[in-house]
């Protein structure tokens, strides 16, 4: 029996009976992780447990957002806290092999407690490009400005967290950062000219279009589809992800409830199929979406089904490393950038 091309969330601590049947009669091919699933290590550790044995598949993809700063969903005091992005930016501007050698030693260590927990996706590196003036929903978790060097780092963070067994997704791409809304709250609009957004925004994703997964942006820009954002438009889909950038991996939305899309679920779960995205994400656990998000979605078959296989085998066992080690020279580097 096939998976359908969707990946959920769940609402708690453990799996209640209507999510079992749920997960068992519509088969998703992955789940996704947040602050309201997690309490101790034994206790996230057990439910990845669960859900790979209710859905019958040892190596479903479990992901989260681990970046580090404000988007932690493991955080002190069982888990460490982890710097955000624009530390290894500072880093970096100091000493380029500085930022790079922070930026794959902070990974390496959350893949680490990542893989301790069977948790083998973590929604990084960010490859977007923020501009003065946009929201701060990326703000400080950026690499930086300059499309080269948010490239450059984002690689070292893909490094570390597959040196350490965990797959990498990037985002959001073709770009959130010049943004002015937050896409969970509202849709944004951006009018810059294709041309700067080429220089800019998509030049920063160009070097990582070979990473095994990604996610979209819910977000409008003007000049290239007027009426729908990244995530529900085939045009840029097709011209601009696949095309211009070249990222030819597993394809998924952003999460398929934020209040950026329009229309209800079901519509909206119709529309980024449609739109080409392989896989549609939805996160806050209701079941009764859940429902609606997995009747809208096919089983995977096709190019999605081939990319989501290659995904997986692109998974690599952990390269053996000294983690107290490790944490020490983060902490040390993480003290020279002098970046809260």
């Amino acid at each position: 029996m096939s998976n359908r091309a969707f990946i959920t969330g769940v609402s708690g601590l453990e799996l209640t009976g209507a999510e079992r049947d749920f997960i068992r009669a519509v088969r998703p091919w992955g789940f996704i992780l947040f602050k309201r699933n997690v309490d101790t290590p034994a206790q996230v550790a057990r439910l990845v447990g669960e859900l790979r044995a209710t859905v019958g598949e040892a190596d479903a993809p479990v992901l989260i957002d681990q970046e580090g700063g404000r988007v932690q969903r493991l955080g002190p005091p069982l888990w460490p806290a982890y710097p955000p992005g624009a530390v290894f930016g500072s880093l970096y501007d100091r000493d380029p092999a500085l930022g790079l050698k922070a930026a794959r030693l902070s990974n390496r260590l959350i893949a680490a407690d990542l893989a301790e927990l069977g948790i083998t996706v973590d929604c990084l590196p960010l490859a977007d490009v923020p501009v003065a003036g946009a929201d701060n929903v990326i703000g400080n978790r950026a690499y930086g400005t300059e499309p080269a060097k948010v490239a450059d780092i984002a690689r070292a963070v893909t490094e570390g967290l597959q040196q350490g067994g965990v797959l990498p997704v990037l985002k959001h791409i073709p770009g959130h950062g010049r943004a002015t809304a937050d896409s969970h709250f509202r849709l944004p609009t951006v009018d810059t000219p294709r041309a700067e957004l080429e220089r800019t925004d998509f030049a920063a994703f160009i070097p990582l279009n070979d990473l095994p997964m990604a996610m979209t942006a819910h977000v409008v820009f003007s000049a290239l589809d007027p009426a729908q954002p990244a995530t529900t438009s085939a045009t840029i889909i097709e011209q601009v992800i696949r095309g211009r950038i070249g990222f030819q991996g597993l394809l998924m939305s952003d999460d398929v409830s934020m209040n950026a899309l329009a229309g209800s679920i079901a519509e909206r779960t119709r529309a980024i199929v449609a739109a080409g995205c392989d896989m549609v994400l939805h996160c806050n656990g209701k079941l009764d979406e859940m429902r609606e998000v997995a009747s809208q979605t096919p089983e995977l078959s096709g190019k999605a089904l081939q990319r989501a296989v290659k995904a997986l085998a692109s998974r690599k066992p952990p390269v053996p490393f000294d983690r107290k080690a490790a944490r020490v020279e983060l902490d040390a580097l993480v003290e020279q950038a002098g970046v809260a």
